[in-house]
């Protein structure tokens, strides 16, 4: 399809950003990709990519590179608090690519943006600048003008049809542009850390994703084969206080004196005092466009990651945004479609992540009656319950129509 002569600007150069920049590309538009930092980069060490995004980034021809940088768990091993054997094994593997069409890797996080920028850069048609200084950008009824301040101090100016701020969960494209909320503290906080891939191996099953509860906390760990490391996250419950102000500390700051848990003490022991620590935030705002400025991903939707649907949301946003713009007449249209689109599923993934969480930090005895749904869930259930979710899909392929049925044969006497 011809891009129309659309130019479309988009602010951040994450996941969100560059893969609507590649869907828009494949589309024939002209993409210029605002990015402040000097060069692409992820916070964060891992990524869970789900069925339902994987087949939007297999259709942007990047099957291959994410097959070669990822790894396909076999199941996740879920344990509650100081069992050392798991309650139940979900199985992921091939019963997910046989049922959803496409497998559940997970992967880190570098690894993912890496292969989206070099598709990126594959195309003539997507300009990526680093560095920018600040831009401005305003709506009006033949489209947006944009200024850019870039790295080298030069301004740019330009009419285009759409601006789409990617820029994640403390988006200026949000709050600045579109007058709408900051980001809330979630009363959470999270530690990472990436260990040796064989630090855990005494007391977790190689090959398998880990998901462990406990009191007021829960730790999600994967391995990551390609770089030789074991992901780790634990998410704990913090207030905004001491979340927010003061120095950050160095490891979580849980009871491990009292812990019961084979696991845990091994993580702690392996970890020491080297983890990544982050107060996670979440945003809720009703505004996702005014004219022809829009939001996509974390900017218009941050949720807790007691899913793993965050970047998977913002892949799915860039799919179903991309041929809205490149195919209504106006970029207030497709915004408006986009987001009468996407915002019931992103609130019920919203939702199901909230429940998780709650699910996954209760406190004896409620744990016993968890225990026992999920165990009796099996594993399997997790596929029946969660098919809304990894069996959606964007563009899905045509349906045939089932050929018209032969006439009676006539025999000729």
């Amino acid at each position: 399809m011809s891009g129309n002569g659309r130019t479309i600007y988009i602010a951040g150069a994450g996941i969100a950003g560059m893969t609507l920049a590649l869907a828009l590309a494949k589309f024939g538009a002209t993409v210029v990709v605002l990015e402040r930092n000097a060069e692409v980069q992820e916070v964060g060490a891992g990524v869970q990519i789900s069925p339902n995004a994987r087949k939007i980034l297999n259709r942007l021809g990047l099957d291959k590179a994410l097959a070669a940088k990822s790894f396909e768990p076999s199941g996740i091993d879920v344990y509650p608090y100081g069992a050392r054997e798991p309650l139940v094994t979900l199985e992921l593997g091939r019963v997910v690519k046989e049922r959803f069409g496409a497998p559940y890797a997970v992967m880190h996080r570098a690894d993912l943006a890496e292969v989206l920028h070099r598709a990126c850069r594959r195309f003539a048609n997507i300009d990526m600048l680093f560095g920018v200084r600040a831009y401005d950008v305003v709506s009006h009824a033949r489209g947006v003008s944009v200024t850019v301040d870039e790295a080298d101090g030069k301004s740019r100016s330009a009419r285009a049809f759409a601006f789409i701020g990617a820029d994640g969960v403390n988006s200026r494209t949000r709050t600045d542009v579109l007058m709408g909320p900051p980001a809330n503290y979630s009363g959470m906080v999270a530690w990472r850390i990436t260990l040796g891939q064989a630090a855990l191996d005494r007391v977790l099953i190689p090959g398998r994703t880990s998901l462990l509860w406990g009191p007021g906390y829960h730790a999600v760990t994967y391995p990551l084969p390609h770089r030789k490391q074991i992901n780790v996250a634990l998410f704990a419950k913090m207030k905004a206080e001491r979340a927010l102000h003061g120095a950050p500390p160095h490891a979580p700051d849980l009871p491990w004196a009292a812990l019961k848990s084979r696991a845990f003490d091994a993580i702690r022991e392996a970890a020491g005092d080297d983890w990544g620590y982050w107060p996670v935030s979440t945003v809720t705002t009703p505004t996702w466009a005014e004219g022809g400025i829009g939001l996509i991903g974390d900017a218009a939707h941050a949720m807790l990651p007691f899913q793993a649907q965050g970047a998977v949301m913002a892949i799915e946003d860039a799919a179903i945004l991309a041929p809205l713009l490149m195919t209504e007449t106006d970029a207030g249209s497709a915004l408006r479609r986009y987001a009468g689109l996407r915002q019931p599923r992103v609130e019920r993934v919203r939702k199901l992540s909230n429940a998780n969480g709650f699910a996954f930090h209760l406190e004896w005895p409620f744990t016993l009656a968890r225990n026992a749904v999920v165990k009796l869930q099996g594993p399997l259930g997790h596929l029946k319950r969660l098919g809304w979710l990894y069996g959606y899909d964007v563009a899905p392929d045509p349906q045939l129509a089932p050929p018209a049925p032969r006439p009676p044969r006539q025999d000729v006497h």
